[in-house]
């Protein structure tokens, strides 16, 4: 299972640790990522998607219809 958002696209960056000594290795910065289930009036059914904090925030903001129809314009979405 990739570690995207389903909505954004968005996966992981990468940057280093950085240890005392100021050695560099390198790691990942993982989204937080939350599987939710929203419920789509226009389509009346629910739909499961794993999407970040961030991108919760936004469909909070704007409504889920809207991001969705956004993301498919884009060709981020598939359902």
């Amino acid at each position: 299972m990739a570690r995207k958002d389903d909505v954004t696209g968005e996966g992981p960056s990468t940057g280093h640790n950085v240890s005392n000594a100021n050695n560099k290795t390198k790691r990942r910065f993982h989204k937080n990522l939350q599987e939710k289930r929203f419920y789509v009036p226009s389509e009346d059914r629910y739909v499961t998607l794993k999407v970040s904090a961030k991108t919760l925030k936004t469909i909070n903001k704007k409504g889920i219809e809207a991001v969705l129809e956004e993301a498919r314009r884009e060709g981020r979405v598939v359902s």
